[in-house]
C-alpha cells in the first residue's frame, strides 16, 4: 500500500511519466492505479478529446502504439489506457521499443492483469531502465488480508475488531475487490470513529456473526461437539452460503498449519505467528486444538478432509447430501 501511495501521491503532484505499466496477480491495485489516473491527470474538458480506452481483447499492440504517438488536442496531455492487456501477452515484446522512446505528451497506461512480464525479457529490462512506472501488483496471502483491511479503515477513521475481520476474510477470501465494495457499504452506514464488530458485519453485511466457518473452526479446536454440531445444523439450514467445499478447505488450511505448530520447536505467540503467516490474535487458537489434537491425530484428520473435499465434489459420494457430508465429516475429525 505504501507504493501504491506513492504512486498516487506523484500522480496527483504532477510528477507524471509518459508510461504506466500495471501488472500482477490482484487486480484491484491495477484498476485503482488506473482509474485514478483516467479521473486526475486530464480536466472534464479535456477527456472529450484526449483520452482513449482500449481493450486487449479488442484491438492489437499497433493500434494502441498509433493511439500512443498521436498528438494531444488543447490539452499537454493526451491519456490513452489499455485494459485487460494480457489478451496482448503474445506481442507485449513488442511494446519495449516504444518504450524505449515514448511520446513525451502521451500517459499510456498498461493494466496487464493476472500475469506478469518475464524478467529476462526486453520489454522489463526497457521499461525498468527508461522513463516509465512499472508497478506489480501482488497476491495478499490470506493471513495478510485482515491487516489491509485495517489499514484500508483506519483512512477513513474506522476501526474493526479482530474477529471482524477474520469473518470478512473467511466469508470474502482474498479477493480485494469485493472485500473493498463490502467496506463501502460500511463506511455509508457508520458514523467517524465507529468500530466493526462481528454484530456489524452480520447486521449490514449478512454473515451471520455465531454461525460461519470460523466459529465452526473454533469449536471443532476446542471440540466442543454440541456447539460444532449447531453451527452444522444451521450449515444445513442454509447451504447457499454455506457450501461444504469452502468449510472443507478452511478446516483442511487450520489442519495443515495445526500440523506445522507441532512442528515448531519454539511456541512463543510471535514465532508462531510469524512460522504459520496468521495473526498474533489467532495463536491461542492453535495452542487449544494442539493440546486436544495430538500431531498423529493431526496427521489423519489431514487426510480426512482430503477425502471429504473430493466426496463434496462428487468423487465416489454423489448420492450424499450436505448434511450427510457435514455430519461424516464432524464425525471423522472428532
Amino acid at each position: 500500500m505504501d507504493e501504491v501511495k506513492q504512486l498516487v501521491d506523484d500522480i496527483r503532484a504532477r510528477r507524471l511519466v509518459p508510461l504506466y505499466f500495471l501488472m500482477g496477480e490482484e487486480p484491484y491495485y491495477i484498476d485503482r492505479i488506473s482509474e485514478f489516473i483516467a479521473n486526475n491527470v486530464l480536466t472534464e474538458e479535456e477527456r472529450g478529446f484526449n483520452q482513449m480506452v482500449l481493450y486487449g481483447k479488442d484491438t492489437s499492440l499497433d493500434d494502441v502504439i498509433g493511439q500512443a504517438k498521436r498528438y494531444p488536442m488543447m490539452s499537454d496531455y493526451q491519456v490513452v489506457i489499455v485494459r485487460e492487456a494480457q489478451h496482448l501477452s503474445r506481442t507485449i515484446e513488442q511494446l519495449a521499443d516504444y518504450a524505449a522512446n515514448p511520446q513525451p505528451s502521451t500517459i499510456l497506461v498498461i493494466c496487464y492483469k493476472y500475469k506478469t512480464l518475464d524478467k529476462r525479457k526486453k520489454l522489463i529490462k526497457t521499461l525498468k531502465s527508461g522513463n516509465a512506472v512499472v508497478f506489480e501488483s501482488k497476491k495478499l496471502y490470506e493471513s495478510q488480508v485482515a491487516d489491509w483491511i485495517r489499514r484500508v479503515l483506519s483512512g477513513n477513521d474506522l476501526k474493526i475488531s479482530h474477529k471482524a475481520a477474520a469473518m470478512l476474510v473467511e466469508y470474502l477470501g482474498t479477493d480485494l475487490s469485493r472485500i473493498s465494495n463490502e467496506l463501502d457499504k460500511l463506511k455509508i452506514v457508520l458514523p467517524v470513529g465507529a468500530e466493526i464488530t462481528p454484530q456489524t458485519i452480520e447486521d449490514h453485511i449478512g454473515i451471520s456473526k455465531d454461525f460461519n466457518n470460523f466459529e465452526l473452526k473454533k469449536a471443532i479446536a476446542e471440540r466442543d461437539i454440541p456447539r460444532a454440531t449447531q453451527i452444522i445444523k444451521y450449515f444445513v439450514q442454509n447451504p447457499k452460503e454455506n457450501p461444504f467445499v469452502l468449510t472443507v478447505a478452511l478446516l483442511h488450511t487450520f489442519f495443515t498449519q495445526l500440523l506445522q505448530y507441532h512442528g515448531l520447536g519454539d511456541h512463543s505467540p510471535k514465532h508462531v505467528a510469524q512460522a504459520l503467516r496468521i495473526n498474533p490474535y489467532f495463536v491461542s487458537e492453535y495452542q487449544t486444538a494442539a493440546r486436544n489434537y495430538p500431531m498423529k491425530q493431526v496427521s489423519r484428520i489431514v487426510g480426512v478432509l482430503r477425502e471429504m473435499d473430493l466426496k463434496g465434489k462428487g468423487v465416489g459420494s454423489s448420492s450424499l447430501s450436505q448434511q450427510d457430508l457435514l455430519q461424516e465429516l464432524l464425525f471423522k475429525i472428532v
